[in-house]
């Protein structure tokens, strides 16, 4: 999308308010567009944006600004008019503003920015003033309502009054001299802050053979915002470097990098101030140059501050919360007050403009409150403060100070009052400078703090008028300074610094000079700061709750004397710093109390002196207080031997919040206090063997925890230990599953282990059937603790009884195992046909010769027809060996096999039948036997009665009996004889004759006479019970029901099926 005759400045006639037609007040396309004459006072200005949108989705975005930043929109009313409009024909958006009455002081730097979607598009215009009519400053209540141009910073002013005409090429190109010609002639406001910027600027040549597309002059962005920085190299596998402020940016999680074809981005994620800087991107030697301006929102007071309440003496604190981290309200001078020198019956006028229009202010002369009268004026419209003093006289000459309500800063500026004598009597008296701190000694050096205006205000004497000479070492200090303003008037010479930086410390000296001689003066001029922040501070040490911090002094101390620090910590996650002292400490150690075991904190410095408190010094490295654990329990000797012991023990009843690093172990000789430690590092386990020990020394041993706090107290054992082995008989443990046969499949793997105890080793002996083991076919390995045989593969000849022996001199104990190994079972034999009668073949066989090492679990009979030869199953896990076969089918043939099945599963072959069996055509028709029919109908009966139930309101109850009757009874329930089959309260069920009555949450109305009734053809039986519904909480005064049956008393308690237990028994 693009603009459409990007903007068309019409100036109309104060009285005419139609705006002009387009046809003729917009150049044509191929015609070329001339600059925007200059309107006159009182007349009406109107731009006019017209955008094409074929290929916009949606409107776009029109803002309109002045100066940088200044929004338009908020200034919307007599003077300024904003309108909008849409051609469906033409498919043109046309966006205008109106400029009504305009004034001198409208004049300067204009922007439009149209947007849509991640597309911009801006354009840039000046409103001359030059050309404009004068227009009193005190015009009344509407002057100056589009006087923005003291917003605009000096850095960040792009301004361009024609497409085809680049003011930076033309300034980069005119020498110094033409500098405030081409000012005045393209209306550029801010000549100082475009010098400042062009010297920065490096000049790039017409034709790059890296760069097909460079990057923007300047770019911009909100912060907190992210941006994508382009450019087009001519090589794509040319590799480039991106530099911020000289140095090399490395990819981030804020920085990203992408390589698209010719294209290479820089996107800078969340930006903050500290990206407000100069970006380079590098091929080679070339180089491409952009400035990206971060605009700061406002900050705001989130929170207030909250009314307290203190005794006397206490300490109280006020907190409120802002919007952003850090924040501090600061306010800007955008117009500084000036000195001024009137003569008699002249008007003084005292101006000045913050940043902040709802900032108040006090007027002071010479350190009183300057109260407004007939001659004195104050006056406070908007951001401008103003005093006025109407016919000066020479009591008003004096030092004028303006005061904002809120800051520690003020505005001064001095009045000198000029009177006109005429001396008729010529005559010389030789310059003379009068000060009272002239030297280099203490107590004559002049303090001035930096950033504070350094004002030196000399006495001198002389006739005629002396000239005056400032200088500093072999500078000679003049206006063109900058910052510097040197003033003469009748017996003074003044010399003011703005804003003192430290290389603005030294000896001054003035020099005052006429035909009778001169005279010099030295005055010694010293800056003081606040210190600088100190380094990181350093965390010697945590606890439970504290730890000690240590830091260093700041490398500067501001020129004064640093009287301490104050300290403030927070927590990692959190962004709120809390100051822990109020009064400054003067040590480089302190110790912070009072934080939460386990989460990570982080502390900072300030330095104090006699000037103010310095920056915070960076952040330290989090860390998290922690307690040492309490001692590890149940420590105990595990095992012991000549040379070596086994410790183990249990972890601490208490870790804390940090992890557990491990334990360390220690020792030492009984009567000794040195302790050793058994090995290097620490163990993560809770056992630990000692090595290389005295055999037959008397050792003590001791287990202590370790976490980032330290170790904790230690664990020790109770006496001390004599190393040396102790006998123990040995003990075969033979596992559970080892003491009933271990059944094996042929080939499959057999792994005993088979733990044992005894000391010294004992020996261990397998054999098989009281037969020593084939080492070709088993495989044994021993250890101290356990004893393994192995087969890989095992064989039915593998089968018997495995025993072990473990023996220490003549005491030995034995462990026998039993291991089948089991195979397919053979298969059966001699499968006959018995009979066949009907659709009927009995068949019989004999069992297997080989059953595969286990039993027989059964048998599987198949038959098959003999034209298809396709085998059905008949039966399956048939356990005889004899069976019939029914369901044949008339006139065919059938031969049958039989397959063994042992646990292993069906033997490999089966057996077939020697004979064949044919289903004649025609069988013998079956007559059933005749049986008298027996009557199974029966009266209901209740095998099990309604009980009588108790209770509480609000819970479900249920109420169960069970019946029989053939056939099955109807049945019917009733609550003091009135029937609530349909009632929604209850709920009736009935499972395999066992009946339910639910009764949803049951009120103290539901207690009564329940019935059930059970009617069928044969006769009815019926059962009744009580039912009481109890309050939810029993009264203490109440007495007990009389039926009420301590639980201690019960000593049988019956359980219906199916029956849903609600309430629990009454204690």
């Amino acid at each position: 999308w693009h603009f459409k005759d990007f903007f068309t400045v019409a100036v109309k006639e104060a009285q005419k308010a139609v705006s002009p037609d387009p046809a003729v007040a917009e150049p044509k396309p191929e015609e070329p567009k001339k600059a925007p004459p200059a309107p006159t006072g009182s007349e009406n200005i109107t731009f006019v944006a017209r955008v094409c949108g074929e290929s916009l989705l949606k409107k776009p975005t029109v803002k309109w600004f002045k100066g940088k930043w200044m929004d338009l929109a908020s200034k919307s009313g007599k003077h300024l008019q904003l309108k909008e409009h849409y051609d469906r024909n033409s498919k043109v958006y046309t966006f205008e503003m109106h400029i009504i009455a305009a004034k001198a002081n409208f004049a300067g730097a204009y922007r439009c920015e149209v947007s849509s979607r991640d597309n911009s598009v801006c354009s840039c215009f000046v409103v001359r003033d030059s050309l404009l009519s004068y227009s009193s400053t005190d015009a009344g209540e509407d002057s100056g309502e589009l006087d923005f141009s003291a917003l605009l910073k000096k850095r960040a002013v792009h301004v361009s009054t024609e497409p085809e005409v680049d003011v930076w090429e033309i300034l980069q190109k005119a020498p110094p001299s033409e500098y405030e010609k081409i000012a005045f002639q393209y209306g550029i406001t801010d000549l100082r802050g475009m010098l400042k910027r062009l010297k920065k600027m490096k000049k790039e040549e017409k034709k790059s053979a890296a760069f097909l597309r460079k990057l923007d002059p300047a770019y911009q962005v909100e912060k907190g915002h992210k941006i994508k920085l382009q450019i087009e190299v001519a090589n794509p596998d040319a590799e480039v470097k991106w530099l911020k402020n000289g140095q090399e940016i490395h990819p981030t999680g804020r920085y990203i990098f992408e390589s698209v074809g010719n294209k290479r981005f820089l996107t800078i994620n969340n930006c903050t101030l500290a990206d407000d800087a100069a970006y380079t991107c590098m091929i080679g030697d070339e180089k491409t140059v952009t400035e990206l301006f971060v605009k700061e929102p406002p900050v705001l007071i989130v929170r207030n501050l909250e009314d307290q309440m203190v005794m006397k003496g206490e300490r109280v604190e006020f907190e409120c919360e802002v919007s952003e981290e850090g924040a501090q309200k600061q306010l800007e001078v955008y117009q500084n007050i000036a000195d001024l020198t009137v003569k008699a019956k002249d008007q003084a006028v005292f101006k000045c403009e913050v940043s902040d229009e709802n900032v108040k202010g006090i007027w002071y002369k010479n350190g009183v409150e300057v109260k407004p009268d007939a001659r004195t004026h104050i006056t406070h419209i908007g951001r401008i403060h103003k005093l006025t003093i109407d016919e000066v006289k020479p009591e008003d000459e004096g030092d004028y100070t303006f005061v904002p309500e809120g800051y520690a800063f003020n505005l001064s500026a001095k009045l000198n009052f000029l009177e006109v004598k005429i001396d008729f009597v010529p005559r010389q008296d030789p310059p003379k400078i009068h000060l009272d701190c002239m030297g280099r000694t203490a107590e004559s050096t002049i303090l001035v703090v930096a950033g504070n205006k350094l004002r030196l205000d000399v006495p001198i004497t002389g006739d005629p008028a002396p000239t005056v000479v400032w200088t500093k070492g072999e500078k000679v200090l003049t206006d063109s300074d900058g910052r510097v303003h040197v003033e003469s008037t009748k017996g003074h010479c003044i010399f003011t610094i703005e804003g003192a930086e430290r290389q603005d410390e030294g000896v001054y000296s003035v020099i005052v000079r006429n035909p009778a001689g001169e005279d010099t003066a030295d005055i010694n001029v010293k800056v003081v700061d606040v210190p600088d922040p100190p380094e990181a501070p350093r965390i010697l040490s945590v606890g439970e709750d504290s730890c000690i911090v240590q830091w260093d002094p700041p490398l500067f101390d501001g020129g004064q004397p640093v009287i301490g620090y104050v300290l403030e910590r927070k927590k990692k996650k959190s962004y709120r710093w809390m100051r822990l002292n109020f009064d400054p400490y003067k040590e480089t150690t302190y110790e912070a109390k009072r934080m939460i075991e386990g989460v990570a904190y982080e502390m900072r410095v300030y330095a104090v002196n006699t000037i103010g408190m310095s920056r915070p010094s960076a952040a330290s490295q989090p860390f998290v207080p922690v307690a040492p654990t309490s001692e590890p329990t149940g420590l105990c000797v595990d095992d012991i031997s000549d040379t070596t012991i086994s410790l183990k023990w249990r972890a601490p009843e208490r870790i804390g919040s940090a992890e557990l690093e491990g334990y360390g172990v220690e020792y030492c000789k009984e009567g000794s206090d040195e302790w050793i430690p058994a090995f290097s590092g620490l163990t993560e386990r809770t056992t630990v063997i000692v090595h290389d020990l005295p055999t037959g020394e008397k050792m003590q041993f001791r287990v202590r925890a370790y976490n980032m706090a330290g170790p904790s107290l230690p664990a020790t054992l109770q006496q001390a230990v004599t190393i040396r082995e102790i006998m123990q008989r040995p003990k075969i443990w033979l596992p559970r599953n080892l003491r009933q046969t271990l059944i094996k499949k042929v080939g499959e793997m057999i792994n005993l282990v088979i733990p044992f105890q005894g000391k010294p080793r004992p020996q261990v002996t397998w054999t098989k059937n009281d037969e020593p083991l084939d080492p070709k076919q088993v495989s044994i390995r021993n250890s101290d603790t356990d004893t393994i045989l192995f087969v890989r593969r095992s064989e039915r000849k593998d089968s018997g009884k495995y025993e072990v022996q473990v023996q220490i001199e003549n005491v030995e104990d034995r462990a026998s195992v039993n291991i089948q190994i089991v195979d397919l079972p053979g298969p059966p034999q001699n499968l006959k046909v018995i009979d066949v009668w009907g659709f009927n073949v009995a068949l019989e066989w004999k069992p297997p010769k080989d059953n595969g090492n286990c039993d027989i679990t059964g048998y599987t009979i198949q038959k098959a027809d003999k034209k298809t030869m396709e085998w059905y199953n008949v039966y399956e896990q048939y356990r005889r060996t004899n069976c019939v076969v029914s369901d044949l089918i008339m006139g065919n043939e059938y031969v049958f096999r039989v397959y063994a099945m042992n646990m292993v599963g069906l033997s490999p072959e089966p057996c077939l039948s020697k004979d064949s069996a044919y289903i004649q055509k025609t069988g013998i028709v079956y007559k059933p036997p005749s049986y008298k029919e027996h009557d199974f109908s029966e009266a209901p009966k209740f095998t099990h009665p309604l009980v009588s139930r108790s209770v509480i309101a609000g819970y479900n109850a249920t109420l169960s009996c069970s019946v029989r009757g053939i056939p099955k009874p109807k049945i019917t329930w009733y609550k003091n004889k009135m029937d609530i089959t349909n009632e929604a309260k209850y709920r009736m069920f009935s499972n395999q004759g066992v009946l339910t009555l639910e009764i949803r949450k049951p009120c103290p109305f539901d207690g009564g006479v329940y019935m059930c009734k059970a009617v069928n053809d044969s006769g009815e039986d019926v059962v009744e019970c009580k039912l009481e519904v109890r309050c939810k909480y029993m009264p203490l005064t109440q007495e007990l029901p009389r039926n009420f049956t301590p639980l201690s008393q019960v000593q049988h308690v019956w359980v219906l099926l199916n029956t849903e237990i609600d309430q629990t028994l009454p204690s």
